[in-house]
């Protein structure tokens, strides 16, 4: 690239970063508050939580990198606009594309990135969250035992701990388990702590009573048995994971989207959503190029700079969104239908042709001279042709 050329690309680079990364901010912080709960009610880590959110923000970027990419085109064609550069360009006679090849070249690195997020990246970070989600709904001991509050894992279930000790060790401890219809259970302890090995996780309660009554025989009464060191298995209190433990098409690599499990065919809808996934992997990388052209079209051209743009912005963003939105109704019919599959590839591909057109068109004053002289003797030769021609000729 030449010195001016390189010059627009750090302009747009910047502000393409500035705006990526503000919009990425924002939208992690509205994620990553619905993940406070992690640390405000299931007492988990910092660490942990902030894995979460950070796991999520690959699939973010996806989706944030194109709308990036048209803001950060609009500010700076409009501010180059403002500062006369575009005027003194054109005036000094360059190239039709000296101006826009910097937006489509740092376009098509947004598309390259784009790509190997989508093919490569995404998946492996959705898997991890996927993971580390799992851990928590598993983990009893970090979940339930929250000093001074009563927490259930399932219906007829219930943990109660008065505070922790320095040690670790849980104080006033109560377990009450009422999950069989015929007995129920309460563990009532002065200090219970947590074990951890290879075969499971146990609760060891020391100076503590264990409370048994059936309810079949009410006759019985409550038997209290003392004891000075009971130990309780807890890892069948960890919640029942109710969520299907299938992939979902966001969370499987490209391979499984090619081939995937005939098995998994079987299920209703199953087939549309994988192929939606596989060809959505494949065409939003064309939306950051689609913007930079359509950007270049709309605002690439020169202008005083008394007139105000922000028409012209207006319509650019106008037109972004219809073809985005255009985007994901194809997406959506995809889903339905194989035969709709070309159109995901055709809207993105088709807009960026004549976008492209029409900046080489509106950036090229030969082109616009001859485009112009053509429509003016038109009316002309239609004077000619009805007989009027004649007459003055």
């Amino acid at each position: 690239m030449t010195l001016f050329s390189r010059y627009v690309f750090r302009q747009v680079a910047n502000a393409f970063v500035i705006i990526l990364v503000t919009l990425t901010t924002i939208v992690w912080l509205a994620t990553a508050l619905k993940q406070l709960d992690l640390i405000i009610s299931q007492g988990q880590g910092f660490v942990l939580f902030l894995k979460m959110t950070v796991l999520s923000l690959p699939g973010l970027m996806a989706l944030i990198a194109p709308n990036a990419m048209l803001m950060a085109s609009l500010y700076t064609l409009d501010r180059m606009n403002g500062d006369s550069e575009l005027i003194v360009m054109t005036a000094a006679g360059a190239p039709v594309w000296r101006i826009g090849a910097p937006f489509v070249v740092l376009a098509s690195m947004v598309c390259v990135v784009i790509l190997i997020c989508n093919l490569w990246v995404m998946p492996a970070s959705m898997r991890a969250l996927r993971a580390l989600i799992t851990q928590v709904r598993t983990d009893v001991i970090s979940q339930v035992l929250q000093p001074g509050r009563f927490s259930s894992t399932e219906p007829g279930l219930t943990f109660h701990i008065r505070d922790r000790s320095p040690t670790g060790d849980l104080l006033g401890l109560l377990v009450h388990d009422e999950r069989d219809d015929k007995l129920v259970m309460s563990y009532l302890a002065e200090r219970g702590r947590i074990i951890s090995n290879d075969d499971g996780a146990y609760l060891v309660m020391f100076d503590g009573h264990v409370h048994r009554y059936e309810v079949k025989d009410p006759s019985k009464g409550v038997q209290i048995v003392a004891f000075d060191q009971y130990v309780l298995n807890i890892s069948d209190f960890s919640p029942k994971d109710t969520s299907s433990k299938e992939l979902r098409p966001r969370e499987r690599y490209l391979s499984e989207l090619l081939n995937p499990d005939p098995n998994l065919l079987k299920n209703k809808g199953a087939s549309g959503q994988l192929r939606t996934e596989l060809h959505d992997r494949f065409s939003t990388p064309f939306y950051p190029l689609l913007f930079a052209f359509l950007a270049v079209a709309v605002l690439g051209h020169a202008r005083t700079t008394r007139e105000s743009r922000w028409a012209q912005i207006l319509v650019a963003a106008g037109i972004a969104v219809g073809l985005r939105v255009s985007g994901l109704t194809a997406s959506n019919l995809v889903t339905l239908s194989a035969g709709a599959t070309p159109l995901v590839y055709v809207i993105p591909i088709g807009a960026i042709i004549v976008a492209a057109l029409v900046a080489h068109v509106r950036m090229s004053p030969e082109l616009r001279s001859k485009l112009s002289l053509q429509l003016k003797f038109v009316p002309d030769n239609i004077k000619f042709w009805t007989g009027r021609g004649i007459v003055a000729k």
